[in-house]
């Protein structure tokens, strides 16, 4: 996943990268995975989460950011629907 880049990744992005219509990448996928190309992404975003908030000292706030969200409560609450747990709880758990 690019990090670097200053928004959230979207499947009409990803879709453009592969040259095929957003429809289209996220009916295969959901035929090859059983979901769709949103839930991908989300699970991308997670992974990389935790990933940020077990081995850096970054807040969850500068986490947020580093990971495209524009309001860090957007990101909170993918987190907590995600792993039923807010970041800073998850991130407890590891100090």
């Amino acid at each position: 996943m690019d990090t670097s880049q200053d928004r959230l990744l979207t499947v009409e992005y990803l879709a453009g990268k592969l040259n095929v219509s957003p429809r289209y990448l996220s009916d295969m996928l959901r035929s090859q995975t059983g979901q769709n190309a949103q839930q991908h992404i989300h699970d991308k975003l997670i992974e990389k989460a935790k990933e940020y908030l077990t081995t850096t000292n970054l807040s969850v706030s500068e986490i947020a950011y580093q990971l495209g969200f524009e309001y860090s409560q957007s990101f909170n609450k993918l987190f907590k629907k995600k792993t039923s747990q807010t970041p800073m709880e998850f991130k407890q758990t590891f100090n």
